[in-house]
């Protein structure tokens, strides 16, 4: 049984792994406060409440994009299953395909998107993941990352606009029929999410114009099914395809 972590700004995402699938997942809030015994307990309740037995857990491995937590979360894990957690960084990196000028930048999540996202098509790929951020990475034919496109989330993004005005509310991220906005709600509605179908359609068309390449294209990430229309964008949608990163990491390259 494998248990990968994966640290983003918004949550914590655990998986775990096993006779060749996914067959639990559960998720935490990211909080800078919780301590590592509270994490342990998160952990440790989750695994009680499943029947999960811990002795079965005999690797671990963790992503980490919110530095401050990356020890945190090592710290809960040892204390739950007394074995050292693999954490994907530049020590890993070496062993992989970076084409990239200062790989100790990249996001160990991104990595992870990339490795499992050629080991999907085994061609040029480029993985759209919904979250915090959105991102594009992308990936060659002969499997090396060869860089990153990063925009606001779309959480972000309304966020952002509620966060910086004076009269906008918060809306909830659903699709307006139109993208003339009748009044606030849909008005941001529109903008944003319609406005993000012609970013993430422009910024995929555009990649592969410069690699002169059709390339498989793998959304994933927690809002990859916010916006239907895009679905004819994308090949294949892969909520789990951080998590298959990690593993793959962990099984194939270390």
């Amino acid at each position: 049984m494998l248990l990968a972590t994966d640290i983003g700004n918004s949550n914590l995402v655990f998986g775990i792994y096993q006779a060749g699938q996914w067959t639990h997942q559960f998720r935490i809030e990211t909080s800078y406060e919780k301590t590592a015994e509270a994490y342990a307990l998160d952990i440790s309740e989750y695994f009680l409440e499943n029947n999960l037995p811990f002795a079965q857990v005999k690797s671990l491995v963790l992503s980490s994009v919110v530095p401050p937590l990356t020890s945190v979360l090592k710290n809960a894990l040892s204390q739950l299953f007394a074995q050292d957690t693999l954490v994907i960084g530049p020590e890993v990196y070496p062993k992989l395909k970076l084409a990239i000028e200062r790989p100790h930048e990249i996001g160990s999540d991104l990595v992870a998107n990339a490795v499992a996202g050629f080991e999907k098509c085994g061609q040029a790929c480029v993985i759209v993941d919904f979250g915090t951020a959105l991102t594009f990475t992308t990936v060659s034919s002969e499997g090396q990352i060869l860089g990153v496109a990063i925009a606001p989330g779309l959480k972000t993004a309304m966020y952002s606009l509620f966060k910086s005005t004076a009269q906008l509310p918060v809306v909830p991220l659903e699709m307006p029929e139109s993208a003339i906005g009748k009044n606030t709600v849909t008005a941001l509605q529109a903008g944003v999410l319609w406005g993000y179908i012609g970013l993430v359609e422009s910024l995929v068309n555009r990649i592969q114009k410069e690699l002169n390449e059709k390339c498989y294209v793998v959304a994933t990430g927690g809002l990859s099914s916010v916006i239907p229309e895009l679905r004819t964008v994308f090949d294949e949608i892969d909520p789990n395809l951080t998590l298959d990163g990690l593993r793959l990491i962990a099984e194939k390259y270390v």
